[in-house]
């Protein structure tokens, strides 16, 4: 079979259907909002200055940032444009990223609570389009053509280049079987299909999963990222944690790798 003849728009779905991968209620965001900003935003977080200094702000004064969480990017960037655009579909995210620029002392940020699937009438077109650590959706052809529309210059969007947000070997640990996510390629390849060529570039920055000071707070991230554990789970999960511990190795991977893959706008066929 031909690289063409593949549809890597449906396989990217049937890889998510496969790996029983839903999206998180709103709530599930909210409750991390306050963590995620103290532990994913601050302007000398290894990933956003990694991210920063590839986005290209040559001739533009607006950017939208899609998935926007407690505003890690679009406060980080806001000094040097005219107006950003952080969107989320978590109102707690909102909230903190609200009080966030309030703190920072911006005045050129507007937030919307809107997901991937809403409709995206009046969120105005940008310069600068971005989706940071927020791509992994039930559609990413849809969501990619959205980003690109709303663009008036350059997208510029991160993707998992691992394909499983929790290490392999916990999963492995507490019975879970593992399948793996869709990861970077899809986005490559989907891209390609759409008659876009895009730079990829890679991020390697520390893990924000990686809180571990105790088993509450090692249970409590891996319950939230698998979508809840069972009895028999959290179990196994305290004995994988007492031999880690014994041993003294890590519980979880300090790092994780991300790819930048970034386009210029392309006027796509209807």
């Amino acid at each position: 079979m031909l690289l063409d003849e593949l549809d890597f728009a449906g396989l990217y779905q049937q890889q998510m259907q496969l790996a029983g991968r839903t999206t998180k209620k709103p709530e599930h965001w909210d409750k991390r909002a306050e963590a995620m900003a103290n532990d994913c935003a601050p302007a000398n977080d290894g990933y956003l200055t990694q991210l920063l200094a590839k986005i290209d702000l040559r001739g533009a004064s607006t950017l939208f940032d899609m998935g926007c969480g407690p505003g890690s990017v679009c406060l980080n960037i806001a000094e040097n444009l005219t107006h950003v655009y952080g969107v989320d579909y978590s109102q707690g995210m909102l909230d903190v990223t609200h009080r966030r620029a309030n703190a920072m002392g911006l005045n050129n940020v507007s937030l919307l609570n809107k997901s991937w699937e809403d409709d995206w009438q009046d969120i105005p077109q940008c310069d600068i389009a971005v989706a940071s650590r927020s791509t992994l959706v039930s559609d990413l052809r849809a969501a990619l053509i959205k980003l690109n529309d709303k663009a008036k210059l350059r997208v510029y969007t991160t993707h998992t280049v691992s394909t499983s947000f929790v290490d392999v070997e916990i999963q492995a640990a507490i019975g879970r079987k593992v399948i793996e996510l869709p990861n970077y390629i899809f986005a490559v390849n989907i891209l390609y299909q759409m008659g876009i060529n895009p730079q990829v570039d890679y991020i390697k920055s520390n893990n924000c999963l990686d809180k571990n000071n105790n088993f509450e707070q090692f249970s409590k991230t891996i319950d939230w990222s698998l979508g809840g554990l069972t009895d028999e789970e959290n179990n196994r999960l305290f004995d994988y944690y007492q031999h880690k511990s014994r041993i003294g190795e890590a519980l979880i991977s300090p790092s994780r790798d991300w790819a930048l893959v970034y386009w210029d706008k392309v006027a796509l066929s209807k």
